[in-house]
C-alpha cells in the first residue's frame, strides 16, 4: 500500500516510517517541516492539516493514512488551547473528510489518558478525544473507515528534549529523567511519582499503527479503540528509578536523586494512565511481545548517552 503519514517528521512518525518501509509499503510523509529522509523511495509533501486542499490533495495519492499530526502538551495547552484545537479537531476533520472522499482507511491517534477528560485536564486530552467521537461518527453515519489507536506514553531514542536540555516546548517522561541523570541532575517528579503513567515503546506503538491500517484496510474499523500499553503497570518512581540506575553505567557515578515537585495545571493526581491490553487482539498484536520497561529504558538512555550528551557537553 502507498500509506501517507500526517507528522510524518514527528516522534512516533519517524520510528512508524521505518516500520512501514520495512514491510514494503510506499510513505508520503505530510508534515509542515522540511523533508528528512529515511530512505529514497520516500516521497514528501509539505503542508498542513489546517489546510483542507492539502490533505485532500494527499488522500488523492494514497491509498491510507496514519493520521499523527497534532498540538501536544498538557499544561502547555491550557494557557493556550486555541492552537491544538485548531489542529487537533479541525485538522482531524480535514484527514476524516478527505479519506472519506477517496474511500480509504485511516488509522487515527488518540490519546492513552481519554478518561481524563472527565476529570479536567488539557486541551490536547480535551481536543484529540473530540476527534475521537468524530471518527465514530464517520464510522456510524458516513461509511468511514477509521481505527482509533490509544498509545501510552511512547518513549525511545530520538525522542526531542525539553529545556533547559533542548529547544522541545514539551515535556516527555523519557528525555527529561534521561537528559538529567546523565549530567549528574536530580531526576524531578511531579507529584509524589506514585501515580501510573505506563510507557510503551515507540517500535510498538509503530507496529500497532502499521496492524491497524492494515486491518482497517482488510476489514474495516475496528469494533474498539486499539489501546497501546505494556502489560505491567509501572509508577512514574519506578521509571526514574530504572533511568537512574541505567545511567551510572555511563556516568560511573551513582545514581541520581529522585526529587518531587507539584503537580502541573491538567494533571491529576493518583492518576492511572494504563490501557487495556486485550484490545490489540482485534489488530493481531499482544502486549506480551512488546519490549520490557527495563529493556527499552536501556535503549533509550543508551540513545541520550551516545548520540545526545557528547553534543551537549560541548556546547
Amino acid at each position: 500500500m502507498k500509506i501517507g503519514v500526517t507528522g510524518g517528521q514527528g516522534f512516533i512518525g519517524s520510528h512508524l516510517r521505518k516500520e512501514l518501509l520495512a514491510r514494503g509499503h510506499e510513505v508520503v510523509v505530510f508534515d509542515r517541516h522540511p523533508r528528512t529522509a529515511i530512505a529514497p523511495s520516500e516521497e514528501f509533501f509539505l503542508g498542513d492539516i489546517r489546510d483542507e486542499t492539502a490533505v485532500v490533495e494527499l488522500a488523492a495519492h494514497v491509498e491510507g493514512i496514519v493520521h499523527l499530526a497534532a498540538v501536544l502538551g498538557t499544561q502547555e495547552t491550557i494557557g493556550n488551547p486555541r492552537p491544538s484545537a485548531d489542529t487537533n479537531v479541525r485538522g482531524s476533520l480535514n484527514v476524516f473528510e478527505a479519506a472519506n472522499q477517496y474511500g480509504i482507511p485511516v488509522a487515527y491517534a488518540g490519546v492513552g489518558n481519554a478518561f481524563m477528560r472527565d476529570l479536567g485536564t488539557g486541551s490536547y486530552t480535551i481536543s484529540k478525544t473530540c476527534a475521537e467521537d468524530y471518527a465514530r461518527m464517520f464510522n456510524a453515519y458516513r461509511g468511514g473507515a477509521i481505527t482509533i489507536v490509544r498509545p501510552v506514553n511512547a518513549y525511545g531514542p530520538g525522542q526531542s528534549v525539553a529545556a533547559p536540555y533542548g529547544t522541545s516546548k514539551v515535556r516527555k517522561i523519557a528525555p527529561s529523567f534521561a537528559c538529567r541523570a546523565l549530567t549528574g541532575a536530580p531526576i524531578e517528579v511531579y507529584g509524589d511519582g506514585t501515580q501510573i503513567s505506563d510507557c510503551v515503546y515507540v517500535g510498538d506503538v509503530a507496529c500497532a499503527f502499521v496492524a491497524a491500517l492494515e486491518h482497517t484496510a482488510q476489514h474495516g474499523p475496528t469494533e474498539r479503540p486499539v489501546e497501546v500499553g505494556p502489560l505491567e503497570s509501572h509508577t512514574v518512581n519506578d521509571i526514574a528509578r530504572l533511568v537512574a540506575e541505567q545511567a551510572t553505567k555511563y556516568t560511573g557515578r551513582e545514581p541520581v536523586a529522585i526529587t518531587h515537585l507539584p503537580m502541573r495545571p491538567g494533571e491529576v493526581p493518583n492518576a492511572v494512565v494504563s490501557s487495556d491490553t486485550s484490545t490489540l487482539k482485534q489488530i493481531g498484536l499482544d502486549a506480551a511481545d512488546f519490549v520490557p520497561l527495563d529493556e527499552g529504558i536501556r535503549r533509550t538512555v543508551d540513545y541520550y548517552a551516545t548520540s545526545w550528551l557528547p553534543g551537549y557537553l560541548a556546547a
